[in-house]
Order: structure tokens, then C-alpha cells, then sequence
């Protein structure tokens, strides 16, 4: 059995060769053969430069490097491509996603043929309350207005079997959302309980912003709801604009400046709000429509002594 390990990397330039090292002795009991995929994200430090020499030293190594940076779920859709194994995984560079949790995961696979894919999850993450309340409020959100679930805590460190690989490449949409195609493609997955480790270097790449902004991708990616609740509030806008008129007439009151000026201002950000959300679906649509690449890559690294 081969597996195929996909490492997407930004700015990782003090991490890339401290996880190939750990990786390397996790796996030298693994009884199969392997490939690491590194991805350079278009990284601005000397994260190629790094992975450059891990090339040199190693051997089934495979660097993909892009033209620029185009973001994690591009660089996850590059590594999947260029995977050749019975088993692939994705596990970040910062060494918080340990090797040694990795290879749990695809004994587990290996032991249990019932299972299409292991999911690592978290029961408790080490983050404020703040950003804990909001991922509460869109796991929430998301499994009351999709149609496929998503279980809280699930990350994309992952293993799972080629036949998952190859659904998960039939999906070409230009704006991905991974967690939730993982869970559209289905398969039996096992949840895998794990406590994530401090980065060994470096910062997080997710700030509140980017992390808001993925949410509102992965709703509008797996979801109608908010297009129908514009269908709904323009209704109900309608019919509390008659019942309004039908009181003032029958109490024969007045209606006032002040009143009016209201009514003005609320129906008009009601519109303006429903507008925005189908602009957002139309963005999306555009994307489709465009069939842009997902991602460039400037060049593909392989190390002398890689084995097909």
C-alpha cells in the first residue's frame, strides 16, 4: 500500500524541514511505501528555498510550487491531484497536526475496512471565547440550512482511500469549501478524537477576518437558505405594509414624519441587505461561469530518488 501525504505550506519557512524530519522517523515503522507533497502557497519567505533542500536530501518528495499565493483550499486540490497513493492524507506544516497522530489515523484505515475516512476532530481547543462562540454559531447555522451535516470540531486532517480522493476531484467548483465537500461526497468516516500541539514556529495564518469570510463561503457554497429568506422577508414586507395601512385608515391616524422616515430607512436596508446576499451568489456564479484556474503552478520539484 502506498499513501500520499499532502503538506500545504505558507510562509513556513522555520517548520517545512523540522516536520520532514519528525515525519521521516514517525514513519520508518510505516510497512508501505509514502510520498510527501509539499505545496508552496506562494510563500514570501524562504519556505521554497527550505522545501529545495528537503528535495535534495529525501526521496519520494514532490514540491508544487505556485505562481502566487491562492490560499490553503488551492493548494489541498493540488496536492489531491498530484497524489498517486491507496491512502492519501493532508496534515499542516506547523507540527500541530503531529506525524504520530497521522499514522494512527492510516493504521486505523489499514485495520479497518469498513471505513472510507478518518477524520481528526477536537473535543477542546485552546482559543478565546470570542472565536470559540462564533464557530459554535456557524456549526449551528450551517447544519440547520445544509443539506449535508458538518460535525463540529471536524478538521482537514484527514486520511482516507483513493476512492475518496477521486470524488473529491469530480467536484471542480472554483470556490471550495473542504469540509463541507467531504461531506457531500459522503463515505463511512470515523472520528478521530485528537489534541492538537502549539506551533512549533511562526503565527496562524487564519485571522477573524479570514476565518468570517471562509464561513460565509462554506454557507453560500452548501446552502439556498439565504436566497429564500429574501423570498420570505419580501413577503412579509409586503403584507406588514398592508396590514399598516389597513390599521392607520380604520384608526384613521396619522402618519407621522418621523414614522415615515422610519419605514423609508428600514424597507430600504431590508432591500439593500437582500441585494447584497444575491450578489454574493451571483460572485459565485461568476466564478463558475469564468472557469478560472483554481491555482498556477509556476513548477513541480521531484527529488532524484522519487518512485512512482
Amino acid at each position: 500500500m502506498k499513501l500520499s501525504v499532502i503538506v500545504p505550506s505558507y510562509n513556513e519557512e522555520d517548520n517545512v524541514s523540522l516536520f520532514y524530519d519528525e515525519f521521516v522517523k514517525t514513519f520508518k515503522s510505516y510497512k508501505g511505501e509514502y510520498e510527501l507533497i509539499f505545496v508552496n502557497d506562494g510563500s514570501k519567505d524562504n519556505t521554497l528555498y527550505e522545501l529545495k533542500k528537503i528535495v535534495d536530501k529525501g526521496k519520494n518528495i514532490k514540491v508544487v510550487n505556485f505562481s502566487r499565493n491562492f490560499g490553503k483550499e488551492a493548494a489541498m486540490l493540488a496536492g489531491l491531484k498530484e497524489s498517486s497513493g491507496d491512502f492519501v492524507s493532508l496534515i499542516d506544516a506547523d507540527l500541530q497536526q503531529r506525524p504520530e497522530v497521522l499514522l494512527d489515523m492510516v493504521n486505523l484505515l489499514e485495520d479497518h475496512l469498513e471505513y472510507d475516512c478518518v477524520c481528526a476532530y477536537q473535543d477542546s481547543r485552546n482559543e478565546g471565547k470570542v472565536l470559540t462562540f462564533f464557530k459554535n454559531c456557524f456549526y449551528k447555522l450551517i447544519n440547520k440550512i445544509s443539506d449535508v451535516n458538518f460535525v463540529r470540531g471536524a478538521s482537514d486532517f484527514r486520511a482516507f482511500r483513493k476512492s475518496v480522493r477521486d470524488a473529491l476531484l469530480e467536484l471542480s467548483e472554483v470556490n471550495r469549501f473542504t469540509k463541507g465537500i467531504f461531506s457531500f461526497v459522503g463515505f463511512n468516516t470515523f472520528y478521530f478524537s485528537y489534541q492538537a500541539e502549539e506551533r512549533t514556529n511562526g503565527t496562524s495564518k487564519w485571522s477573524f477576518k479570514s476565518l468570517f469570510k471562509y464561513a460565509i463561503n462554506g454557507i453560500l457554497s452548501f446552502s439556498m437558505v439565504p436566497l429564500k429568506i429574501a423570498t420570505i422577508l419580501g413577503g412579509m414586507t409586503i403584507i406588514g405594509s398592508f396590514i399598516y395601512l389597513i390599521v392607520a385608515l380604520l384608526l384613521k391616524v396619522a402618519i407621522s414624519t418621523l414614522m415615515l422616515f422610519f419605514l423609508i430607512s428600514f424597507f430600504a436596508g431590508v432591500q439593500l441587505l437582500m441585494i447584497g446576499v444575491i450578489s454574493e451568489y451571483v460572485r459565485l456564479m461568476c466564478d463558475e461561469v469564468r472557469k478560472r484556474p483554481v491555482y498556477i503552478a509556476k513548477e513541480v520539484l521531484v527529488s532524484k530518488k522519487y518512485k512512482k
